[in-house]
């Protein structure tokens, strides 16, 4: 549906400047991901860490010719756009989605719960989509920005909507009813989860029932019984119209997974379904992958799995987090038909295409007897194409050692089974895998952000790996999301993100002589701590023939590690100012313990002293210098100390060491591995080396496929140390082995030989972890070694 921007104006009630009358058919809220910039509408909005309207030149050169703004704008800078000017920009993406909703009068379900909705939505759309052309919320858009988006892709061809509705507090519900305004309605479940802005349980299931206001609600079904069948579950259930028991059968056996079928069931009865389809459909139901993964691959590669859609909304969120990744690097995408798509394929492939061209794909590799008609023409753009009529024929005939160095999108209908390219293009290794949560990196970095003072500028801190994380790949998603500043400990780690694609400044904390001239070659910007490295960094300029160049001056307030001296910052300034040959880009200090209330004294002393040491250093030069002392911890408890720039380490990373309740983050990492093998251990034996762990009873033993040269603290063997295991918390037995560690699994039923491990995540928090081992999470995260395979994902 096409709207002009004086229907959007007329529809949102905005003040109109008017340059030119263009259609409009795309909503963009992010400069970064336009796909079709003269169709796109740009509303700038307003967030707790960042303002939209900072970015409408970017999508002003992106060349989108239409925003919706809330603040007053020279319209000059902007010729050739048009504004729509309102008190509130989400108040009117909200009115304008509203009213688009309004011109349809298909079937709309609305689903809302503490869990489990996105499954339930994609688990709907797989049981009615023979019957249905259905448009649904993509992943877990279901916040008062990602509902509008949804609804905003309502069309004449669809004759079914499917919507998410989450809430966090009190009154956001009723605003997103006025824009889903669903016919159905569906309750998943009510739990704990996100009830931080609720005064009850009771308030918040309230709330969340304001979606049904106008909506009709299925019967309920009581289970009555639920028999495992292998690794199928039959269920039993009553519904509350009809008294005599029907049974159904899906293949999964978790409580989670048996709740939502039953939700889906109680949805098809009161559409019409017949019980003979609604048992047929549901033994077929697929699991829902709701993550987009990232590995190592071969031959240097990394792969991207998102091998169980094919869909425009999906196939873009995938293209921006290849780019995400890339960083410059080469791109390949790996693509099936699209299918249950509500348009023409000249139409849909053309979109497909147009997206390869904007996310300058380097060759794209295309299975399916439909795209292959149309996604040729890309050869003429100079982008390499491959065709392959089925998934088999690609696996039998192409050569893979042919990809080297580059990042590959595997994106795929689930019937193409892309999942099969994806083990072919995996990197080989042992069971144990650290996972890492992109988007918790994203959540972690908006949670620190809500709490800096306007202008706040972040650097953060990748050294060591990223915490053992993954140095490249995080810093990818961090220059995505435009922080100022990388700091690293070594040069090696500065040139390593150079050659992924890195364009942010880098700060080198710990340069060597030997290594000024990569500093140099690479752009790097290192720290400067002493006279000695001053003048040896300074005749290194010299004989380059270079002045100006970047530089970071570390001052001694209390560390007593690096840092020029108080009673040198006279002379450090005299040389600098001098000589040219360098621009001092900060100043900064290392605070002793910003996270210990009962040293917050010597914290402000300290404060208090590098604050004057960089005021004498300032008055020396006629520029300005960025000042920063705050680490994650006293961004959060010494508000008054975020001076210019913030160091964020720890805290983006997942880990709260503030002990306050300000902060609400997200665990990143989960390290988790397999088990080996199960043994029945009779009382009196013993477990592992030098016979530390004698069985006091008859016991079993799990051997698990991690050791401490992967990481894990040899000192927590003989029960010091406890992993999960089925949701249980076992205790190590006997000494940690190099590759293997045992644990007693003695009472936990159904443990079977391959079964998931968490040694530590959600379930087991890393700081428990470093408690039992007398250290702290630090130590433990950036010990993993790099045996261990790093699995990345966004949801």
């Amino acid at each position: 549906m096409i709207y002009t921007a004086k229907d959007i104006a007329t529809i949102i009630n905005a003040d109109l400047h008017l340059v030119n009358e263009t259609a409009v058919t795309e909503i963009v809220i992010d400069s970064r991901k336009i796909q079709s910039p003269e169709q796109s509408v740009y509303f700038a909005l307003n967030g707790l860490s960042r303002d939209g309207h900072s970015f409408i030149q970017d999508a002003y050169d992106e060349g989108v010719q239409n925003f919706v703004v809330s603040q007053v704008i020279d319209y000059k800078k902007f010729p050739k756009a048009s504004f729509l000017k309102v008190e509130d920009t989400l108040a009117a993406l909200q009115l304008l989605t509203a009213t688009h909703r309004k011109r349809f009068s298909i079937p709309v379900i609305g689903i809302t719960g503490s869990n489990g909705k996105t499954i339930v939505k994609e688990w709907l759309f797989q049981l009615l989509q023979p019957e249905y052309n259905i448009v649904r919320s993509p992943r877990s858009y279901n916040s008062q920005i990602g509902v509008p988006l949804s609804v905003w892709q309502m069309n004449e061809t669809h004759t079914l909507a499917i919507f998410e509705a989450g809430i966090s507090r009190s009154g956001e519900m009723e605003k997103l009813e006025k824009v889903i305004q669903p016919t159905i309605g569906l309750f998943t479940n009510i739990g704990e989860a996100h009830s931080e802005g609720f005064t009850s349980q009771e308030q918040k299931l309230k709330e969340k029932e304001i979606l049904f206001v106008n909506a009709r609600r299925p019967a309920s079904l009581r289970i009555t019984a639920i028999k495992p069948e292998g690794n199928y579950s039959v269920v039993t259930a009553q519904n509350e119209d009809h008294p005599e028991s029907t049974s159904i059968r899906i293949p999964f056996r978790d409580n989670a997974s048996i709740q939502n079928a039953v939700t889906c069931w109680q949805l098809m009865l009161m559409m019409g379904y017949d019980d003979e389809v609604i048992k047929t459909r549901m033994a077929l139901l697929e699991p829902v992958n709701m993550r987009l993964e990232l590995k190592k691959a071969i031959n240097g590669c990394y792969v991207i799995n998102d091998s169980y859609s094919a869909d425009l909304t999906s196939f873009e969120i995938a293209l921006n987090f290849l780019d995400q990744q890339s960083s410059g690097s080469g791109k390949t995408v790996i693509l099936s038909d699209f299918l249950q798509s509500a348009i023409a394929d000249q139409e849909l492939y053309d979109k497909v295409i147009a997206a390869l061209q904007k996310h300058a794909i380097r060759k794209v590799i295309a299975i399916g007897s439909r795209i292959v008609k149309f996604i040729s023409i890309l050869r003429e753009e100079g982008i390499e194409v491959e065709i392959y009529d089925s998934t088999d024929e690609f696996i039998d005939h192409f050569r893979f050692s042919t990809l080297k160095d580059e990042f590959i999108l595997v994106k795929g209908a689930r019937r193409f089974g892309f999942e099969r390219i994806v083990q072919e293009l995996e990197q080989k290794a042992h069971g144990t895998v650290m996972e890492i949560n992109l988007s918790a990196i994203i959540h972690n970095l908006k949670e620190h952000q809500e709490h800096l003072k306007p202008g706040t500028k972040v650097m953060a801190m990748v050294k060591a790996f990223a915490y053992g994380s993954g140095g490249a790949e995080i810093a990818g998603i961090l220059q995505f999301h435009k922080v100022d500043y990388l700091g690293v400990a070594y040069a090696d780690e500065g040139i390593e993100l150079r050659k992924a694609g890195i364009h942010l400044p880098i700060m080198v904390m710990n340069p060597e002589e030997n290594t000024f001239e990569s500093i140099v070659e690479y752009n790097l910007e290192p720290e400067l701590y002493s006279l000695t490295m001053l003048r040896s960094f300074s005749r290194f300029l010299v004989s380059q023939g270079l002045k100006n160049y970047p530089v970071h001056l570390e001052i001694e307030t209390g560390m007593n590690r690096l840092g020029f001296s108080e009673e040198e910052a006279d002379e450090l300034a005299g040389i600098i100012k001098s000589t040219g040959l360098i621009k001092v880009k900060s100043i900064f200090s290392h605070l002793v313990a910003s996270e210990e209330p009962e040293l917050d004294t010597f914290t402000l002393e300290q404060a208090e002293k590098f604050s004057s040491i960089a005021g004498r250093i300032q008055k020396y030069l006629d520029y300005n210098i960025l000042i920063h002392i705050a680490n994650s911890a006293a961004a959060i408890r010494h508000p008054e100390l975020q001076m210019d720039m913030i160091r964020l380490g720890i805290g983006l990373y997942g880990i709260d060491n503030t002990r306050s309740d300000k902060l609400k983050l997200q665990t990143v990492t989960t390290l988790k591995s397999t088990v080996a093998q199960i043994k029945n251990i009779k009382k009196g034996e013993s477990v592992s080396y030098n016979r530390r762990t004698i069985m006091e009873k008859d016991s079993v033993i799990a051997t698990i496929r991690i050791g401490y040269a992967d990481g894990y603290p040899r000192r927590l063997g003989n029960a010091k140390g406890f992993v999960v295991i089925k949701g249980k918390l076992v205790p190590v037995a006997g000494t940690v082995c190099m590759d293997m560690l045992m644990a007693d699994i003695t009472g936990i039923e159904n443990v079977n030989e391959g079964d998931e491990v968490i040694i530590f995540g959600d379930q087991l928090p890393v700081t428990e972890l470093a408690d039992w081992a007398g250290t702290i999470p630090y130590e433990i995260m950036t010990g993993i070694s790099q045996r261990v395979k790093r699995v990345y994902f966004q949801e």
